[in-house]
């Protein structure tokens, strides 16, 4: 076990991908490490009815992995950090945050936004594309549709919904090129993107020093700040899955800048901000509620 390390994940396509990249980047960094994959279904995975702001609670895609990691049976766990509660089970930790990918949301199935006939039927189950989207669209209409990157894309195929909306990142780590037309949705005047979107993150057990050693030369900083602010503004607003929240914190030229839009009953509520990392989150939530 010395030279073994045992990565929990999901079984879905895209978790895989992000578990085996985690795997090699591991494998690059220690040379000699042996890393082997612990798939395992998640609830968020079984249940492909309910949309997920129904599901209750928090954490939907990844208690099953998390608890594979508390019981002993792997190392540390791979998760989408968007997918990821705010508050980490008692006996876990943040290990790492890897190199954001494109955070960015594209619509599949039209060549953007006005493009769309009055009318149409948006395919998505997050209250923060609802929410954001139809600021943009009143007149858009809505219809549940969840399940894995390649499911959803065939909704569309078959007519489910006339367009949906997705992580870009998702569709770029599995090497698709969708067969619609498609429109990367400005982050800044479209659609904001989830916290912690197109990053991927690893947690294990807190005393795990051993393993917190191997997984720390893994963390990216600049993303780790970025996507630490995000998540702060979440848990501030105890929000989760079901929450109607965009947020983005980039960084340019030394100097940080963050969106963050919240979806309420009297629409869209929106902060932006520049200025020191550690400002921004009580600047924004003190904007937001």
């Amino acid at each position: 076990m010395k030279h073994l390390l045992r990565l929990a994940t999901r079984a879905s396509p895209l978790a895989l991908w992000q578990a085996r990249h985690a795997a090699a980047l591991l494998r690059r960094t220690h040379p000699g490490l042996r890393v082997e994959l612990v798939p395992t279904t998640s609830h968020g995975d079984i249940d492909l009815q309910t949309p997920l702001y129904a599901m209750g609670g928090v954490g939907v895609f990844c208690k099953e992995v998390q608890a594979l990691v508390l019981a002993g049976q792997a190392d540390a766990g791979v998760h989408s950090c968007k997918d990821l509660p705010t508050t980490l089970p008692d006996g876990l930790g943040m290990a790492a945050i890897l190199t954001r990918a494109d955070p960015r949301d594209t619509l599949v199935g039209s060549r953007g936004l006005d493009a769309l006939a009055q009318g149409a039927r948006i395919g998505s189950s997050s209250t923060r594309r609802r929410a954001q989207l139809s600021a943009l669209r009143p007149d858009l209409q809505f219809v549940d549709l969840r399940g894995n990157v390649h499911t959803r894309l065939g909704k569309i195929s078959a007519g489910q919904a006339d367009a949906t909306c997705m992580a870009i990142a998702g569709l770029r780590r599995l090497g698709l090129s969708t067969p619609h037309a498609a429109a990367v949705l400005d982050p800044w005047r479209v659609c904001t993107p989830a916290p912690g979107q197109g990053a991927v993150a690893i947690d294990c057990r807190s005393g795990d020093t051993r393993t917190r050693r191997l997984l720390a030369l893994l963390n990216h900083d600049a993303t780790a700040i970025a996507v630490g602010i995000e998540r702060a503004i979440l848990a501030g607003l105890a929000g989760g899955c079901s929450l109607p929240l965009g947020c983005l914190a980039q960084r340019q030229h030394g100097t940080w800048r963050l969106l963050a839009r919240l979806g309420t009953p009297q629409g869209l509520r929106e902060v932006r901000l520049s200025g020191p990392a550690d400002t921004l989150v009580a600047q924004a939530l003190t904007a937001l509620t």
